[in-house]
C-alpha cells in the first residue's frame, strides 16, 4: 500500500497505529489501513482555497490509487460494495 500511495500522492507519507497518513491537494487527510482483508480509506476534503484544476487531479490520483490498491476499476468496486450491502 505505502508503494501505491506514494507513487500517487508525492507527499509526505506518516504511519500512525498502523495507518497511512498523508495529504495532497484537495485531501487535508487521506488515510488508509487493513482491517482484515478490507481495505479501509477515509478521507477528509477541504476544497476551499484550491483551484479546479487540483481538485481535478486529486480527483485523477485518488482513483489511480483505488485501482492499483485494489486491482478493480471502478465499475468492479461498485459491484462489489452492492454485494457487501
Amino acid at each position: 500500500m505505502y508503494t501505491e500511495l506514494s507513487e500517487c500522492f508525492p507527499s509526505e507519507i506518516k504511519k500512525e497505529d498502523g495507518k497511512l497518513i498523508t495529504s495532497y491537494g484537495a485531501l487535508s487527510k487521506l488515510s488508509i489501513w487493513m482491517d482484515g482483508k478490507i481495505l479501509v480509506i477515509d478521507t477528509v476534503s477541504d476544497i476551499e482555497g484550491v483551484d479546479d484544476e487540483n481538485v481535478l487531479d486529486t480527483n485523477k490520483r485518488f482513483r489511480e490509487f483505488l485501482n492499483r490498491s485494489t486491482g478493480y476499476s471502478a465499475k468492479e468496486r461498485a459491484k462489489k460494495a452492492k454485494k457487501n450491502v
